[in-house]
């Protein structure tokens, strides 16, 4: 049986079992054009960095057998800019020298094979299993040949906090819920559980609500109703639960 844990104060996501993961999401390389028009500026070549340092520090305390990447590597959509170009190839590099790497491309991913080096696992962005749990970026609606999961963990949607008078207003969080499985996989019965690892990219917050865009995913567009859902910082409190999911969804 496969357990998970959030590692305290990162966006990251351990899973453990036979095997080892270390899970994370939407690193949108290449991102700082984007952030550029919202009038957010930061230190030309500093980000990629950042991220292949924050994720080495990772993996060399967890020491996984792979890291799962649940999609969004690279940040345009229909095209490969050119900091892409050179920033893609280098987290790569840096990051197969620690630790195998399996990438399950999201929906900003378009042609990334091109970006790849040898020995990079590249699942179908349908989604990876492992034992009960669906690996998958979220852009997508499962088929039916994943119905014998009873649990979803999932990037795509960025999840952030929005409540004015909060401290922790703009910040990152994970989201976990409970749901009816018939909606997802209309053959199934019983609950799901669903995990939203919030983005690994740092300067993925915001402090207006109005100004801040998030994806849409079909899978949490098939669900109705709720049972259960705990809303966690980064430091692992617990700020919400079912009735604030409509704050970070």
């Amino acid at each position: 049986m496969l357990q998970q844990r959030i590692i305290p104060q990162k966006p990251a996501l351990v899973i453990e079992g036979q095997k080892k993961y270390l899970v994370v999401t939407d690193l949108h390389i290449g991102f700082e054009s984007s952030l550029a028009s919202n009038e957010i500026f930061i230190g030309k070549n500093s980000s990629i960095n950042e991220t292949i340092n924050d994720l080495s520090e990772i993996i060399a305390s967890e020491r996984p057998d792979a890291v799962i990447l649940l999609g969004d590597v690279k940040s345009s959509i229909k095209n490969i800019s050119k900091a892409e170009w050179n920033d893609v190839p280098l987290f790569f590099e840096k990051i197969k020298e620690k630790s195998e790497i399996i990438l399950i491309p999201g929906n900003h991913d378009s042609n990334i094979q091109r970006l790849i080096p040898e020995n990079i696992s590249v699942i179908s962005s349908t989604g990876m299993v492992a034992e009960n749990i669906l690996f998958t970026h979220g852009h997508t609606m499962p088929s039916e040949n994943f119905s014998h999961v009873d649990k979803i963990i999932m990037g795509h949607l960025h999840p952030v906090f929005f409540q004015e008078e909060s401290i922790v207003n703009g910040e990152r969080v994970w989201i976990s819920m409970r749901t009816s499985k018939d909606y997802i996989f209309p053959s199934s019965s019983g609950e799901i559980e669903i995990t939203i690892v919030p983005s690994f990219n740092r300067y993925f917050y915001a402090t207006n609500k109005k100004r801040y865009q998030k994806s849409i995913s079909p899978i949490i567009e098939k669900i109705k109703h709720v049972s259960s859902a705990r809303i966690v910082t980064l430091d692992g409190t617990i700020i919400g639960n079912e009735d604030n999911l409509d704050q970070v969804l």
